[in-house]
């Protein structure tokens, strides 16, 4: 029997790794940081018993409760993440698998991998309305790109979409997916109109270094990028550091910011109510927003969410309020589950990589809805 993690996105330590009803595991933290949640390994095992893994720190991981109701996905062939069988059981989590083949991964959520988002690049550079424009490097020396969809011009809206500030939330990179394979389809009309009134700049991958590390929440350098929007530097956070001049360049008419959130299971969205300068534009706006997605999907919901800041109080150093108070425009922070939508649950596939990216398409009806009323 052999557990390893040592490929793109891989997370685990091995303490015990000789009984298959007993397999001892540890999350590995962040590089310099004391975050850790994510995991991705895979399982070989020539054993037809069923094989009991125990992750033995999850009590002072990042979200702790947020193994609460949780259910880990696996895979046979990397392509099909479906959710197993798991429990918290004396402040462990305990992950029971009857194997169908000698090999098996597992994982937080389903991987997206640096492959993968390379890939997504240059798919939508082939469509022939995508550009990729290469904005720096990373700590360790990848790319930061970004897409430019649309034809600039005069009077168009900047529709601006990142994603992935915290690598281990996957599903945001599914969601871009999801938001550009509709983009890019030239009979769809959702996507004509809105490239008829707005260019897109997407942002797919915020933190790729984290990303291939194996990381939860943090860069290279152990920096979480969604606390560095006031004041990023090229030593510590220069992705944000990056991305932020070009918003300055460019300008921007609308952000979403794509996230995941580990505790609440339902799909939200976090506003800008507390930057200084909200306005009565900017609830409208919101507003109309929310009111066009609950239209486009069931799968979205505003009873359950974060608690809204008092006016005044938000958090600046957080791209969505940074941008809404930088740029007095409709700015959100979109959060997914880990886990399941409880509001349409799925046994066997939970919230998943092709439900994120069914509502990265959904979303751009929500757009459509505000694009003539941003500016």
């Amino acid at each position: 029997m052999k557990i390893t993690c040592n490929f793109d996105s891989g997370n685990i330590e091995v303490i015990k790794a000789d009984d298959p009803a007993d397999i001892q595991l540890a999350i590995r933290k962040d590089h310099n940081s004391d975050f850790y949640q994510w995991f991705h390994f895979r399982l070989h095992s020539q054993s037809t018993e069923p094989h009991t893994i125990r992750i033995v720190n999850v009590k002072d991981s990042a979200y702790p409760d947020g193994w609460k109701g949780y259910q880990a996905v696996a895979s046979y062939d990397r392509e099909t993440w479906f959710r197993v069988e798991t429990q918290l059981v004396n402040e462990q989590l305990v992950i029971t698998h009857y194997p169908e083949a000698e090999s098996v991964y597992f994982a937080y959520f389903a991987p997206y991998s640096y492959e993968r988002h390379m890939d997504l690049l240059h798919f939508a550079q082939s469509s022939g309305m995508a550009q990729i424009v290469e904005l720096g490097e990373t700590l360790d020396g990848r790319d930061m790109s970004m897409l430019v969809v649309g034809e600039p011009a005069e009077g168009k809206r900047k529709i601006w979409i990142t994603a992935r500030q915290h690598p281990g939330e996957s599903m945001a990179e599914w969601f871009v997916e999801g938001m550009l394979n509709r983009l890019l389809d030239e009979d769809d009309a959702v996507a004509r109109i809105l490239l008829d009134k707005a260019v897109f700049y997407i942002v797919p991958n915020m933190n790729p270094d984290g990303s291939v590390r194996g990381h939860l929440r943090t860069n290279a350098a152990g920096v979480n990028l969604n606390r560095e929007w006031q004041s990023p530097s090229m030593e510590k956070s220069p992705e944000v550091y990056l991305v932020r001049q070009q918003m300055l360049e460019t300008g921007v008419d609308m952000l979403l910011d794509v996230h995941g959130d580990e505790n609440l299971p339902y799909n939200f969205v976090a506003g800008a109510e507390g930057v200084p300068s909200y306005n009565a534009k900017m609830q409208q706006l919101e507003t109309a927003f929310k009111n066009a997605l609950l239209l486009a999907t069931p799968e979205f919901q505003t009873e359950f969410g974060y608690e809204l800041d008092a006016p005044g109080q938000a958090n600046l150093t957080i791209a969505s309020t940074w941008v809404a108070e930088q740029f007095n425009c409709l700015s959100y922070t979109v959060e997914m589950p880990f886990k399941d939508n409880a509001d349409l649950p799925d046994s066997d596939y939970g919230w998943s990589d092709v439900r994120s990216m069914k509502l990265g398409q959904d979303s751009l009806v929500a757009v459509l809805a505000v694009v003539d009323q941003l500016r």
